[in-house]
């Protein structure tokens, strides 16, 4: 659904204080698709700024009585609600570089001299009637993408309150477990009560964490020191991975402060991918850290799975789509990469991807450190 109206008009503000050069700028702007208001006075031009919102352009004289152009342009700049406004000061004063320098100083962002070339004065207003529209539909992507990101918020945050009370539960079993004489006599059924205690005690945590970060705002969530080799090595003995995978941990992967729960959440959803689609005999999986500078650190998840096609590369980061590939018994929802896109570029990195059928997969992201 669109947050704008897509009818929506291109409206300039005219200001001039006398009323024929007003409505000779009218004709010369007029055309489908634009409206226009009209002020006399610096004043009048105040109040029409704060009453209309959706101004996309004003042409603003400079040399009127009473305030000047220069003064009208300083006011929009110092109001909140009228300060992202375009400015393009129409002026017979001089052309001389103090005049000129004074009018971008006052938030002036093009400048027309009288008398008006018709021919430019159209082409620089079609250029702003264009920003302005792009700027709309930039703020349409935003609006959209926020409340995705809030739906999948608080997607995390019911599934992962409704996952831990039977965590909880066996985790505390399996303790119970490891206490009884008949486990205690069999090494091996006390080693496997002992895997599933300590791997329910770790999930249980990271169920916490994650409720803890859906509870919180980005500013509010908690910037820690994190041992990502550590991290990783944790993530792997929760995962599922076949007895004869290879598994490659690079030694290297950093030290660092950063916001553990995310980065922790795109390791796993990458791990848990290349053990889901690798349909190779002999599964061999790959983490490291591909290159660093001096804003990011750049990670990869490799494998030598089945791969992705050309065409399904351009669908499997947008939310909902899903591929023909063959997972090992688990059917896919469209939501994992895209969350973890949105993770990334959260970070002002980005997640690329590297792939041929049947040779394998390599995702490469940024995290900022």
């Amino acid at each position: 659904m669109s947050l704008f109206p897509n009818n929506e008009n291109f409206l300039i503000l005219l200001v001039d204080d006398r009323p024929e050069n007003l409505i000779a700028l009218e004709e010369i702007l007029a055309q489908p698709g634009r409206s226009f208001i009209k002020a006399n006075s610096g004043n009048e031009a105040l109040k029409l700024a704060l009453k209309h919102e959706n101004i996309g352009l004003v042409m603003l004289d400079v040399q009127m009585p009473e305030m000047d152009g220069f003064e009208v342009a300083r006011m929009l700049q110092l109001n909140k609600k009228t300060q992202h406004l375009s400015i393009i000061f129409v002026t017979a004063i001089s052309k001389e570089e103090q005049f000129v320098l004074k009018g971008f100083e006052e938030g002036a962002v093009d400048y027309l001299q009288k008398p008006l070339d018709v021919n430019i004065t159209r082409a620089k207003v079609k250029v702003f009637e264009r920003l302005y529209f792009a700027q709309l539909k930039l703020k349409q992507s935003l609006l959209e993408t926020e409340l995705v990101n809030k739906q999948l918020e608080r997607f995390v945050f019911i599934v992962s309150h409704d996952l831990k009370s039977p965590v909880a539960t066996i985790a505390m079993l399996a303790d119970m477990m490891q206490k009884e004489e008949l486990v205690k006599n069999e090494p091996e059924l006390l080693e496997n009560t002992s895997i599933i205690y300590h791997s329910a005690t770790r999930l249980s945590g990271m169920i916490e964490s994650i409720l803890d970060y859906s509870r919180k705002s980005l500013d509010e969530q908690t910037i820690e020191e994190v041992n990502s080799l550590d991290l990783v090595k944790d993530i792997v003995t929760m995962l599922p991975f076949k007895q004869n995978t290879k598994l490659n941990i690079d030694e290297n992967l950093p030290r660092f402060r950063t916001r553990k729960i995310k980065l922790q959440q795109v390791f796993q959803n990458l791990l848990s991918n290349a053990i889901k689609y690798t349909n190779h005999p002999n599964p061999e999986i790959s983490v490291g850290l591909y290159s660093t500078n001096s804003e990011f650190y750049t990670f990869y998840v490799k494998d030598n799975g089945q791969g992705i096609s050309k065409q399904d590369q351009n669908r499997i980061f947008k939310l909902f789509e899903t591929t023909d590939n063959k997972s090992n018994g688990e059917s896919s929802t469209g939501v994992g990469l895209n969350l973890l896109k949105m993770l990334v570029e959260e970070q002002g990195g980005k997640l690329k991807l590297e792939s041929s059928p049947e040779k394998g997969s390599t995702f490469y992201f940024d995290w900022r450190k």
